[in-house]
Protein backbone atom coordinates (compact mmCIF):
# COMPACT_ATOMS: atom_id res chain seq x y z
CA UNK A 1 0.00 0.00 0.00
CA UNK A 2 0.96 3.62 -0.21
CA UNK A 3 2.33 3.81 -3.73
CA UNK A 4 -0.34 5.09 -6.06
CA UNK A 5 0.01 4.33 -9.74
CA UNK A 6 -1.65 6.45 -12.39
CA UNK A 7 -3.88 3.50 -13.25
CA UNK A 8 -5.14 3.35 -9.66
CA UNK A 9 -8.07 5.32 -8.35
CA UNK A 10 -7.32 8.94 -7.49
CA UNK A 11 -7.58 9.86 -3.83
CA UNK A 12 -10.02 12.65 -4.67
CA UNK A 13 -11.92 14.05 -7.63
CA UNK A 14 -13.19 17.52 -8.53
CA UNK A 15 -15.72 18.23 -11.28
CA UNK A 16 -15.01 21.81 -12.32
CA UNK A 17 -16.85 21.76 -15.63
CA UNK A 18 -18.71 25.04 -15.97
CA UNK A 19 -16.41 26.74 -13.45
CA UNK A 20 -14.64 29.76 -14.94
CA UNK A 21 -11.06 30.93 -14.42
CA UNK A 22 -9.66 31.67 -11.92
CA UNK A 23 -12.15 29.91 -9.66
CA UNK A 24 -11.34 26.50 -11.13
CA UNK A 25 -7.67 26.91 -10.20
CA UNK A 26 -8.53 28.30 -6.75
CA UNK A 27 -10.74 25.27 -6.04
CA UNK A 28 -8.05 22.90 -7.33
CA UNK A 29 -5.36 24.59 -5.21
CA UNK A 30 -7.48 24.51 -2.04
CA UNK A 31 -8.32 20.84 -2.60
CA UNK A 32 -4.67 19.93 -3.12
CA UNK A 33 -3.65 21.81 0.01
CA UNK A 34 -6.20 19.83 2.02
CA UNK A 35 -4.83 16.51 0.75
CA UNK A 36 -1.91 14.44 1.99
CA UNK A 37 1.48 14.78 0.32
CA UNK A 38 1.83 12.62 -2.77
CA UNK A 39 -1.91 11.95 -3.05
CA UNK A 40 -3.60 11.98 -6.46
CA UNK A 41 -6.35 14.42 -7.47
CA UNK A 42 -8.42 14.01 -10.63
CA UNK A 43 -9.96 17.24 -11.97
CA UNK A 44 -12.51 17.63 -14.77
CA UNK A 45 -11.99 20.88 -16.69
CA UNK A 46 -13.60 22.51 -19.70
CA UNK A 47 -11.80 22.97 -23.01
CA UNK A 48 -10.34 26.40 -23.76
CA UNK A 49 -8.97 28.65 -21.02
CA UNK A 50 -9.43 26.13 -18.16
CA UNK A 51 -7.33 23.37 -19.74
CA UNK A 52 -4.74 25.93 -20.86
CA UNK A 53 -4.46 27.75 -17.54
CA UNK A 54 -5.16 25.35 -14.68
CA UNK A 55 -2.47 22.71 -15.36
CA UNK A 56 0.15 25.44 -15.86
CA UNK A 57 -0.88 27.18 -12.63
CA UNK A 58 -0.88 23.88 -10.73
CA UNK A 59 2.63 23.09 -12.04
CA UNK A 60 3.80 26.55 -10.93
CA UNK A 61 2.63 25.64 -7.42
CA UNK A 62 5.01 22.66 -7.47
CA UNK A 63 2.49 19.88 -8.09
CA UNK A 64 2.96 17.24 -10.79
CA UNK A 65 0.60 16.82 -13.75
CA UNK A 66 0.48 13.06 -14.34
CA UNK A 67 -1.90 13.04 -17.30
CA UNK A 68 -4.39 15.06 -19.33
CA UNK A 69 -7.07 13.05 -21.14
CA UNK A 70 -9.89 14.34 -23.30
CA UNK A 71 -13.26 13.09 -22.00
CA UNK A 72 -16.43 13.95 -23.93
CA UNK A 73 -15.67 17.58 -24.68
CA UNK A 74 -13.82 18.25 -21.46
CA UNK A 75 -10.54 17.11 -19.93
CA UNK A 76 -9.55 14.95 -17.00
CA UNK A 77 -6.32 16.19 -15.46
CA UNK A 78 -4.60 13.94 -12.92
CA UNK A 79 -2.38 15.76 -10.45
CA UNK A 80 -0.02 14.45 -7.77
CA UNK A 81 0.14 16.72 -4.73
CA UNK A 82 3.62 18.04 -4.06
CA UNK A 83 5.57 16.78 -1.11
CA UNK A 84 6.30 19.75 1.08
CA UNK A 85 9.80 20.31 2.38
Amino acid sequence: MGNTTVTGQPDAELDLRGVICPYNFVKTKLKLEAMEQGQILSVLLDDGDPIRNVPRSVSNEGHTILSEDRVEGSYRVVIRRREDE
